[in-house]
């Protein structure tokens, strides 16, 4: 459902350059769920919103039989409620983010892996 909206969102223009900014944003955002569930099937999350994208109505990428395919006759729906609060969320979370002047986050540091356990001794061998 969200990929649909995408295309109303390319056609709407903000009345300044941060809502065009921001409408830009969510179109981007609004991909997401897809391409992640793409990528966690092993397939290029980009190919897969472009082929849904040319898709119509209930038509779309089903992750289990890696197969697109009409998702509504397949049994595959997401609840209105979790998408809609999902987007709430994603929204509130954005709004925040725009209303605040500066925002923390920690960098992820790349640690090396730790080393294995030695051996223990009266084990007789066993692996």
């Amino acid at each position: 459902a969200y990929i649909r909206a995408i295309k109303d969102l390319e056609n709407l223009k903000g009345d300044n350059d941060d809502q065009t900014t921001g409408i830009s944003i969510v179109a981007r955002a609004i991909e997401e769920p897809l391409r992640m569930i793409a990528e966690n099937a092993g397939i290029e999350g980009s190919i897969v919103i472009q082929k849904v994208k040319e898709g119509k109505g209930d038509y779309g990428y089903n992750a289990r039989t890696d197969n697109y395919e009409n998702l509504y006759s397949t049994g595959v729906i997401d609840p209105t409620k979790v998408t809609r609060v999902a987007l709430e969320n994603a929204a509130s979370v954005a709004g925040m983010f725009l209303t605040t002047e500066c925002v923390l986050a920690e960098q992820k540091e790349e640690a090396p892996a730790a080393m294995g356990a030695p051996g223990m001794g009266g084990m007789g061998g066993m692996m």
